[in-house]
Formats: C-alpha cells, sequence, structure tokens
C-alpha cells in the first residue's frame, strides 16, 4: 500500500486483511484513549472501537473526500459520535464521567466543531495520525533529517535551535521539514489536512 489514500481506495475495495489491519492500527489507540479518558467504562471500550471501525468500513463506499481539510476527520468524528449515542441509547443509562460530567454532556460537546471537545479531537486525531504515518515513511530518511523535522515540527523549536542542536544550517532544517511534510502529505493523503 504505497499511500494512505490508498487505504481509503483499499477498504472501499476489499475491506479485509492489510487495509483493515491498518485502519485499526492507526485509529483503535486514539478511539480507546479518548472513550477511556471521558469516562467510558472499561468494559464498553472495545465494543464501542470496535463498533466504529465497523461503521467505517461498512460507510467507506459513501465517504466522499470534501475540498475542504480535515473531511475525513471530521467524518470520522460523526460516526463515533452516531455510535456513542446508539451505544447508550441500547443501554439506557447516562454514565458519568471524570470530574462528574454526564457522558451524554461530552458527546454533545464533541458534536459541536466550536467546543474544546471538539477541538482536542481534532488535535488527537491529527497528532495518532502524523505519528503513524511517522513511522510508516521513517525508513525514507536519515536519521538526522527525522529529528531535525520533529524537533522543529512536533516539538515546535525554532529552526535556529534545532540546526545549533543537530549542527546543520537554518536551511537544512526548513529542508528537512519540507521533505518529510511532502511524503507525509503524500503518503496520507486523505488523512491528513
Amino acid at each position: 500500500m504505497d499511500t494512505s489514500a490508498s487505504l481509503l481506495e483499499s477498504l472501499r475495495v476489499e475491506p479485509e486483511g492489510i487495509a483493515w489491519q491498518t485502519l485499526c492500527d492507526l485509529y483503535s489507540p486514539m478511539l480507546r484513549n479518548w472513550l477511556i479518558r471521558n469516562g467510558a467504562s472499561q468494559s464498553d471500550v472495545e465494543d464501542l472501537v470496535q463498533d466504529v471501525l465497523v461503521v467505517i468500513v461498512r460507510r467507506i463506499p459513501d465517504f466522499q473526500r470534501g475540498s475542504q481539510c480535515g473531511s475525513f476527520r471530521s467524518w470520522l468524528k460523526t460516526i463515533t459520535i452516531n455510535c456513542l449515542r446508539d451505544h447508550w441509547r441500547r443501554k439506557k443509562r447516562q454514565d458519568i464521567s471524570p470530574g462528574g460530567t454526564d457522558f451524554v454532556a461530552t458527546i454533545n460537546q464533541l458534536a459541536d466543531p466550536h467546543s474544546g471537545v471538539s477541538k482536542l479531537w481534532d488535535q488527537e486525531y491529527k497528532e495518532q495520525t502524523i505519528h503513524y504515518l511517522l513511522n510508516q515513511i521513517q525508513a525514507q530518511f536519515s536519521e538526522k533529517t527525522r529529528l531535525a523535522f520533529q524537533r522543529f515540527v512536533l516539538d515546535d523549536l525554532s529552526a535556529d535551535k534545532v540546526a545549533q542542536e543537530l549542527d546543520m544550517s537554518p536551511n537544512a532544517v526548513f529542508i528537512a521539514k519540507s521533505r518529510v511534510m511532502a511524503c507525509l502529505r503524500e503518503y496520507g493523503q486523505g488523512l491528513i489536512d
């Protein structure tokens, strides 16, 4: 599988095997962590993660990547919200999340694109996807290039600081960022902004 866009296409054509495993590897940790942190009971977490992944595979033929950034991320969030609501309706309960907040209120905040919960979801999605994709492409770059990218982009250090740390020019830091980002965009087409 050359690109993550091909992941989406592979799921459309053959929703089993490598594409399914990649989908699980990519999104299960994020979904699991989000659910646990927001108060889902341990006994429900695996069922909910599985429900979301099954709906993705079942509905992937309907997914149309829009012209707006984050369309797959938004689609995944909508599926997650609907699965959570269905799950809680089936169980006819209102679980309490950490801090005493009603879990249904958390789901409603997730549905509001302007809420802090929704913005946190978007940030975690981006981080999970980028880290997963970086692991997939790491063999294509030298250790110094990968480290320059990590320190400059992920750790948010200045180009001058990274250049000094790695004994390279600031221009080389920008080039490392550009090369890795180009590869991430190609490999993560449709999954990252």
